[in-house]
């Protein structure tokens, strides 16, 4: 009974309040790290499952943002000052608590964005993801608030939850990793056609990054059209990884334009038209 007499009379003493909310504070600061090393655990045991992965990070980040709120309510709750204090604010400001409504409002929809993508994941952490030229990378992290997506020159996008939730997104790696790249290719009008079919079929399957296949013959490689100047081909090759494709079709080109140059292989030569003047 008198330690209960204690506390009511700390808690009405500035001193004894602002030691009552700094214990409470480091309880929920010691709880939320520890749930989240837990949490860290399970996601580094769950690498091969990037679903699992994903929601498990998600639910990481969130772990903090409602723990601190918990806190926040418990204190004020079980302060009397505040309690009296909250109750009159909260009674009497209508059109504060609709400002703060209409500011939370934002917040609200990232927050509910987020868990949707968890949920029916059009992505997940690790995916490769594009959603124009210039917003492309790796999703590294998907926050409470927003989507992170380290691009290939290491900058991290931050994109909010709510609209990344309404763009159309290609993602490159949700049910099959590999890759069809197309590659092309500009010989002269004279060129050997079959001489350079077989070169970049030869160079194409010499490459790290492209699927394992049993003969050369298997990379489809055909004449697209023929111009007044050049005659353009592709080669359809698949890859084991998007996040190799730019590397590998840099690499063919090198190596298909030495072997062209090697064996003689007719290439384009442009053609300038003179207007005559009279």
């Amino acid at each position: 009974m008198n330690k209960l007499l204690t506390y009511e009379f700390d808690l009405k003493s500035s001193t004894g309040i602002t030691i009552y909310i700094f214990l409470v504070l480091l309880a929920a600061w010691l709880i939320s790290r520890l749930i989240r090393y837990i949490i860290l655990v399970v996601i580094k045991s769950k690498k091969s499952e990037r679903f699992g992965r994903t929601s498990i990070q998600f639910l990481r980040n969130s772990v903090k943002f409602f723990i601190g709120i918990f806190a926040l309510i418990f204190i004020v709750m079980t302060v009397p000052t505040l309690r009296s204090k909250a109750t009159i604010i909260f009674s009497g400001a209508g059109i504060i608590a609709a400002i703060i409504g209409f500011a939370a409002q934002a917040a609200l929809s990232n927050l509910i964005a987020g868990a949707f993508i968890v949920i029916f994941k059009p992505f997940r952490v690790g995916d490769y993801i594009k959603l124009d030229d210039t917003r492309v990378g790796i999703v590294e992290d998907i926050t409470l608030r927003h989507t992170v997506i380290n691009n290939f020159e290491n900058k991290r996008l931050i994109i909010p939850n709510s609209v990344i939730s309404t763009d159309s997104v290609l993602n490159h790696t949700i049910e099959d990793s590999h890759v069809l790249s197309f590659n092309n290719f500009k010989i002269g009008l004279r060129a050997d056609i079959d001489l350079a079919r077989r070169i970049i079929q030869e160079e194409a399957v010499k490459l790290p990054m492209v699927m394992e296949t049993k003969s050369s013959t298997s990379i489809d490689v055909r004449v697209i059209d023929i111009h007044e100047s050049f005659i353009h081909m592709r080669a359809y090759v698949w890859m084991n990884e998007p996040f190799q494709e730019f590397r590998g079709k840099c690499a063919l080109k090198e190596a298909v334009h030495k072997r062209f140059i090697q064996e003689g292989v007719d290439l384009p030569i442009p053609i300038n038209k003179v207007e005559r003047i009279e």
